[in-house]
């Protein structure tokens, strides 16, 4: 029986990468597209060592509705579109917004046409627990309202969603699954894939890149926090985790279980921790001590966010199987795995 094709759209970002490889280790045949403004093929490259196969991926920009509407005719066989190509930087978003309201809504609409136009039906929307802002009650669940956001990029996501909730209505075949994700972190187990960032702004590679020495020192955001230690609370989850959910959506709606057209499940462990927490969890298992300062809050964050999972265990039947220390110890191991490839480099 010939493998049924996925579309992932910014499979060369952190969880697309992730994603790609839970996808295919469960049966699927993946394309990627990825323009590689923010994705880069050192991931792709690291996908395709660990599934041992080439994924095909189309450097094309999806705000172009006529580059775009290509791969749909060169694939006419694809079953689900996994759509992660998004910008996601919080602060960029608070300088640039329009940036970030022409890529992110400009692309997801394109992709959504393309779909309907070339009867491709089940659709997975990369979401952000961001969409919650402040929440009023915690752990935060699915119903719950959807605060003003604290960020254009939360703005997006909030904008995203509802277009592809309204994308429905009329569309009666159609299937969406919304994934909120709350803070993913960690790499690949094999240490192979993991987050890429040169200049990161999230908080995991900004301790293993301090721990290894690429930077001098950290800052942590924020003292006077109503919260056990003052520092902001996260639910931190595996990228692995995160990525599970996205290959359990798609066959949840390629098996028809889906009860409506349009539906939201939270992706987090469940359990808040906080950013001093998290310090002192990679300490541990790295056996390194971070140099770190405690420093003024950051605007656009919200105090603490963290899920409630259980619509997504009941109905997509996914569970979390990574701990923190995991977390950590694979994130730190990606680290240690990207110095060993620099000075080989150099060597050369």
């Amino acid at each position: 029986m010939a493998k049924k094709k996925i579309l992932v759209t910014g499979g060369c970002g952190y969880i697309g990468g992730h994603t790609i490889v839970d996808l295919i280790e469960n049966g699927f045949d993946v394309i990627c597209v990825d323009d590689l403004s923010k994705g880069s093929l050192r991931m792709l490259h690291g996908v395709e060592k660990i599934v041992g196969k080439t994924v095909k991926n189309y450097k094309v920009n999806l705000c172009d509705l006529e580059d775009t509407e290509a791969i749909f005719i060169e694939n006419p066989d694809i079953v689900g579109v996994v759509h992660f190509a998004a910008y996601k930087s919080v602060p960029e978003s608070v300088r640039e917004p329009l940036k970030y309201f022409r890529n992110n809504i400009n692309s997801l609409v394109n992709v959504l046409q393309c779909a309907k136009e070339y009867g491709v039906q089940n659709f997975v929307f990369s979401s952000s627990c961001s969409v919650y802002g402040n929440a009023d009650e915690l752990p935060v669940n699915e119903e719950a309202k959807l605060k003003e956001p604290e960020s254009p990029y939360a703005r997006t996501k909030q904008m995203g969603e509802a277009i592809c909730a309204d994308f429905c209505v009329p569309n009666k075949k159609f299937n969406v699954v919304l994934l909120r994700y709350f803070n993913p972190v960690g790499a690949h187990m094999s240490a192979t894939i993991g987050e890429l960032q040169e200049v990161p702004e999230n908080l995991v590679p900004v301790i293993t890149q301090t721990a290894i020495g690429k930077r001098k020192d950290m800052q942590v955001y924020g003292s006077d926090y109503p919260t056990r230690d003052g520092s902001c609370v996260r639910d931190y989850i595996h990228v692995m985790d995160i990525a599970n959910a996205h290959t359990k959506a798609l066959q949840y709606m390629l098996d028809g279980k889906n009860t409506e057209h349009c539906e939201v499940f939270n992706l987090g462990t469940g359990q808040g921790v906080t950013v001093l927490e998290l310090i002192a969890a990679f300490e541990k298992v790295s056996g390194q001590k971070l140099n770190y300062k405690i420093g003024a809050r950051r605007p656009g964050d919200v105090v603490a966010v963290y899920a409630n999972n259980n619509k997504a265990a009941t109905k997509l039947g996914w569970e979390t199987k990574y701990d923190l220390d995991q977390m950590m110890d694979t994130a730190w191991r990606w680290e240690l795995y990207l110095k060993r490839e620099a000075e080989k480099i150099q060597l050369n």
